[in-house]
């Protein structure tokens, strides 16, 4: 299951989320906003990252303007590792790397068919684990609060 969130300012790019979700067979769940009128952001990524960060769903992607905003609201929440991409190589090495969980994107940076091929590429890409596994495990520690100093 994917999560699926975005602002206002993110709506007009969430059909095209959905349809390469479609294209795709993944099941969502949409966690709004599901109109124009203005809303903040944060509320939108929180819900999501939640939903990733409790299991309810496997991977999650959100959307505002920019992507920012959103992507960094998500990253608030403990076990979310969201990257913000605006290009399909940021986003393979998201996966493939740093084994992130969520996406950001920005509607008004990115074209549909951009977002659409970003989207393909992040969701068709795997994590590779070896070197970059120690990688993630010490972004985990300091997610918990943990530091990496001796």
């Amino acid at each position: 299951m994917i999560a699926i969130g975005c602002d206002h300012a993110g709506i007009d790019l969430k059909p095209s989320v959905i349809e390469v979700l479609k294209e795709m067979g993944l099941p969502y769940k949409d966690f709004g906003t599901f109109s124009h009128d203005r809303v903040d952001y944060p509320v939108y990524g929180e819900l999501a990252a939640r939903a990733v960060a409790s299991g309810e769903c496997e991977r999650g992607i959100i959307m505002c303007g920019t992507g920012q905003g959103i992507g960094i609201a998500a990253n608030k929440v403990h076990g979310v590792r969201c990257a913000i991409c605006a290009d399909c190589y940021s986003a393979l090495m998201s996966r493939e790397h740093n084994d992130a969980n969520m996406i950001a994107l920005g509607a008004r940076v990115v074209g549909t068919e951009v977002a659409k091929m970003i989207l393909r590429t992040w969701l068709g890409a795997a994590f590779e684990g070896d070197r970059h596994a120690r990688r993630v495990g010490q972004i985990t520690k300091l997610d918990k609060g943990e530091t990496l100093q001796p």
